[in-house]
């Protein structure tokens, strides 16, 4: 008898065997989808029955997230009204492995009747969705990964991937990018990933700074009313230097006898306020700094990021 974990290995090998077979097998009846799908003017409207229907609905909504419009379509709910959401300026992407799912016939005849693009994906070539279809995608004749040989495994798992095979194309195809994404996704971790500095940087009055000869005594008091632990020296609005606790620390002698400029590092690290906020807390955590100031490409200071900003907006 086998073990658990003997049947774990043996589903994840028959199902990655699949994939595989499917990627060589793929023709370039993908290309003319991905053509026919980027000119639609509406949505792409996504169904399936049952298993399928999950799967429709995940890639529904892998589309919409990057860029492509999309909507899942329930195929009985389709029968019973909902058809009235698929319109002419649509197109229709209908999942069955068999490719004679009852459910999806009244689809099916509505897109022939209103002439809107229809795409299959099953793995039956002779069946009626794949014969009705004005582009088929064609599943890889691989058996189902369970032990009995019919619950659908393999099969959802190759559709789930073709999925995301559209959907990605579609987003390169259409030129989606890391900002068009992250209007997509604002929220979550995920969202918090996307900020850039700029999105929570400290501006204007909220900015400790101070001019090369401010005595050190003000120096400190813009310091601690800021509350940054740092604060920036700037002429004519370029920052030119940095005091941190560290710099004082440094310069106890006679630090309240000295002006700003002489206390100040000169030539400071600094940060784009339009990288990704993640990226500025892997810079402070490599350099061992709290806080980088944020300047455009002249040098003039712009604004201010601490490490809290990235701990309060979930980027860690």
């Amino acid at each position: 008898m086998t073990t658990a974990l003997e049947t774990a290995r043996a589903v994840l090998t028959s199902e990655s065997a699949a994939l595989a077979q499917l990627a060589s097998e793929l023709t370039e009846d993908f290309t003319d989808v991905i053509d026919r799908l980027i000119q639609v003017p509406g949505r792409v409207i996504v169904s399936g029955m049952g298993k399928s229907g999950h799967i429709a609905a995940k890639i529904a909504a892998t589309m919409a997230s990057t860029g492509t419009p999309a909507q899942f379509v329930h195929p009985g709910e389709a029968s019973h009204g909902d058809l009235g959401m698929i319109t002419r300026n649509d197109a229709c992407i209908l999942i069955s492995n068999s490719g004679e799912t009852k459910e999806l016939a009244d689809i099916i005849g509505h897109t022939r009747r209103f002439d809107i693009p229809l795409i299959a994906i099953t793995k039956n070539a002779d069946s009626t969705l794949a014969q009705q279809a004005d582009h088929l995608l064609l599943l890889s004749n691989a058996p189902e990964a369970c032990a009995i040989g019919m619950a659908p495994t393999t099969s959802t798992t190759m559709t789930l991937a073709l999925g995301d095979a559209l959907a990605v194309a579609l987003m390169e195809t259409r030129g989606f990018n890391q900002a068009d994404f992250r209007t997509f996704h604002p929220g979550g971790t995920l969202g918090a990933q996307l900020l850039t500095v700029r999105a929570v940087m400290h501006e204007g009055a909220a900015l400790p700074v101070v001019t090369p000869e401010t005595d050190m005594g003000d120096t400190l008091l813009e310091m601690s009313a800021k509350g940054f632990g740092v604060v920036a020296v700037t002429e004519g609005g370029k920052l030119t230097g940095v005091i941190t606790d560290g710099d004082l620390r440094r310069n106890l002698q006679g630090l309240l006898d000295r002006t700003a400029g002489g206390v100040a590092t000169g030539s400071p690290r600094t940060i784009s306020a339009d990288i990704l906020l993640v990226d500025a807390l892997g810079i402070m955590n490599e350099n061992r700094i709290s806080a980088l100031f944020a300047v455009d490409a002249e040098g003039q200071l712009e604004g201010l990021v601490h490490i809290h900003d990235a701990l309060r907006v979930g980027v860690a």
